[in-house]
């Protein structure tokens, strides 16, 4: 690989009881390589089992505190779930440091899916 050049990344993960995960993020991040700074293009959030809702994300940096990454959108139905998406892709959007935490929380549930821009 080339020194400078992109490196792109996608990470998700499922959160709650149930074989089907009940809620889910996923982030789509880049860098360039050797860089400690961790661009997120989009941020994808869902739940299983719902017809109707709210979903937004939050960014915690290491050492800091959790922020609202973006408020509350209405989720899009898609049969047996939800989904809210942010962002586009492609080299875009907030940068943050490495080890950075990005949660999707959806409206009046406790449990947060949560991943890691490693």
């Amino acid at each position: 690989m080339a020194a400078g050049s992109y490196v792109d990344k996608r990470v998700n993960a499922c959160a709650g009881s149930g074989g089907s995960c009940p809620i889910g993020v996923v982030v789509k991040y880049w860098y360039k390589q050797g860089s400690a700074s961790r661009g997120v293009g989009w941020v994808y959030a869902s739940r299983n089992g719902v017809r109707s809702g709210a979903l937004r994300w939050h960014v915690k940096t290491p050492g800091g505190s959790w922020k609202v990454g973006a408020g509350w959108k209405r989720a899009v139905s898609r049969g047996g779930f939800v989904e809210a998406s942010w962002g586009k892709d492609g080299h875009t959007g907030p940068k943050y440091p490495r080890n950075t935490r990005i949660c999707s929380e959806y409206r009046g549930l406790a449990t947060k899916a949560c991943v890691t821009l490693k």
